[in-house]
């Protein structure tokens, strides 16, 4: 039964990071698309190939997931099980409603929430949550809105004196490598907290040493769920980043992105499992605000903030109900296929939604 739950934790972590992927695709070419410098195909396409390459350069932030957020010895299969559904049912209830959500916070909080419901508040590494995990998230959000606009500044400066056409096209031309960078950076960062949650799962079932590196099959199967997950694609998020909050010129997406790309670089050097969407949508905001104040619509941007205040315990609430079902009767078994239900349910209503739309008149 052990392995059969461990065999759960496996599938369920992975398409967790499938829904990472698609999720989080936007992170990456939101501005590249919506700048024209990529068609949206070929935008998700080389997006996709980066996620899987960047998964492959580090596993610091691997490290922190497995060991620097919850105490491993309280940490069995069940409770990895729960937490992750609960950081799937958030990921998938922001995707339908087209809200850029940290997948990483609803990973995070999903463990947490099943870690407390199974063992206490003592289950949690208080200290390593508050220094790997919030403050780097705090800070990200508004470095990549300084960073951006800082760079943004520059570029107006260099640029105040050339034809608008000449620098549209040159700056599209650039977004190709800023927008590669930041689907780079994504992948060295997300992929690996599904790595970290699977060698704890791997650890809890007896597989793995705690502290060892996650063996090479995690490392690409992770990969390919995120590259695929990143291929299928995000629309609604993609709309939300890459218009919404602020309309974006060739210069600003390119001083959007490689602010973005340089934060998750730095942070995943450190081994801090900060949000892709926290960096990117300060980044947004804060090229988009270089030029005047009210090229940003802060009411979205109010609406994003709110979901990632909600994020930690939305996903916390839901993986603790989660591991309390796990302790029914076949309850493993539940919680699969409630895993499943639930995926089907916003696909489902996802898929209608987009029928009736096309359906509606003009």
């Amino acid at each position: 039964m052990d392995d059969l739950t461990l065999v759960a934790v496996v599938v369920v972590a992975l398409f967790f990071d499938f829904t990472n992927g698609f999720h989080d695709t936007a992170n990456s070419i939101a501005t590249s698309v919506s700048t024209r410098a990529l068609s949206p195909r070929a935008a998700v396409l080389s997006a996709a190939v980066l996620n899987v390459v960047g998964a492959f350069v580090s596993l610091k932030v691997a490290a922190t997931i497995a060991s620097g957020i919850v105490n491993a010895e309280v940490i069995t299969l069940n409770v990895v099980l729960a937490g992750l559904v609960g950081a799937i049912t958030w990921n998938l209830v922001t995707w339908y409603l087209g809200l850029p959500s940290s997948s990483s916070h609803a990973l995070i909080g999903g463990v947490i929430g099943s870690a407390i419901a199974a063992s206490g508040l003592d289950a949690v590494k208080w200290q390593g949550l508050t220094d790997n995990v919030l403050i780097p998230s705090l800070i990200a959000p508004f470095a990549g809105l300084f960073l951006a606009a800082t760079l943004m500044v520059s570029i107006t400066w260099l640029i105040r004196r050339r034809s608008p056409g000449i620098v549209n096209r040159v700056f599209r031309r650039l977004q190709l490598f800023s927008g590669g960078f930041v689907a780079f950076t994504h992948g060295t960062n997300d992929a690996q907290k599904t790595m970290g949650i699977i060698a704890l799962a791997l650890t809890a079932g007896g597989h793995l040493a705690p502290g060892s590196d996650p063996p090479l099959w995690v490392i690409v199967s992770a990969a390919i769920a995120m590259g695929a997950g990143t291929y299928a694609g995000g629309w609604r998020i993609i709309k939300t980043l890459g218009t919404r909050i602020a309309k974006l010129d060739p210069p600003q997406g390119f001083a959007a992105q490689t602010a973005c790309a340089s934060i998750l670089w730095t942070t995943a050097h450190f081994g801090f499992p900060v949000s892709t969407t926290h960096a990117i949508s300060g980044s947004v905001m804060g090229a988009g605000a270089s030029r005047r104040l009210s090229a940003v619509r802060w009411g979205v941007a109010g609406n994003i903030v709110s979901a990632w205040i909600m994020t930690i315990p939305c996903a916390a609430a839901v993986g603790a109900l989660m591991e309390l079902v796990t302790r029914l009767p076949a309850g493993d078994a539940i919680v699969f296929g409630l895993a499943a239900a639930i995926a089907w349910t916003a696909f489902s209503a996802r898929r209608w939604q987009t029928r009736r739309l096309a359906t509606a008149p003009a």
